[in-house]
């Protein structure tokens, strides 16, 4: 008597469960869908903007951006993600200064960290949330960031030129003067210590 009531018991317990579980399938056939139908939504699909997705350089409107090839980028990644190329141009001054020339990244070993736009002193980089990056081959993910054509220094106007080298020449006579300062002041030291010592005749009487 005892296994058939255990019998009913049970087949209870699974009729009770089985009910529970149509019930929740039951409601999931009239809940909202909330699937993304990618990619027939590009258009309408909104991204989160503080998703990141790439690296990319801020140019402005004249296409000018302001990286100074400093390096801090390249040196706060944790793995070698960007390498920037650089040149030496001549300044007005007739100095040397070292310009970009190529800004490389790989956004195949990109840990997206954001510790390359969180070190840059200009803020001449930042992360975008363009997520379609899929290619066939690695090497394409490698990106030159700098795509429009690095400018050439100004040209310098004649008065430019006539102000940079009365610079040099007011520099240049400063440190003469100083030079002469120094050897008249070390020359003059010589000659009093010379006459306020003693000579070896007068030692002697």
């Amino acid at each position: 008597m005892g296994s058939v009531k255990d019998y009913f018991s049970s087949l209870g317990s699974g009729i009770l469960s089985l009910v529970k579980g149509m019930q929740v399938t039951g409601k999931e056939f009239i809940t909202p869908k909330i699937t993304e139908c990618y990619p027939e939504n590009r258009t309408t699909h909104h991204i989160a903007d503080r998703f990141r997705a790439e690296l990319r350089f801020i140019y402005d409107k004249d296409g000018n951006h302001k990286c100074i090839a400093c390096g801090s980028c390249e040196r706060a990644c944790p793995n070698g993600t960007i390498s920037i190329a650089t040149k030496m141009v001549d300044t007005l001054a007739g100095t040397k200064k070292k310009k970009l020339d190529k800004y490389f990244y790989d956004l195949g070993s990109c840990t997206f960290c954001q510790m390359c736009v969180s070190s840059c002193p200009t803020n001449a980089i930042e992360f975008d949330n363009d997520f379609e990056q899929a290619v066939f081959t690695r090497n394409k993910l490698v990106k030159q960031l700098n795509y429009l054509p690095e400018k050439e220094e100004p040209a310098p106007t004649p008065e430019e030129i006539a102000k940079a080298q009365a610079e040099r020449e007011a520099k240049i006579a400063a440190a003469k003067a100083k030079a002469a300062a120094l050897k008249a002041a070390k020359e003059g030291g010589a000659a009093a210590s010379g006459e306020a010592a003693p000579t070896e005749t007068q030692e002697n009487k």
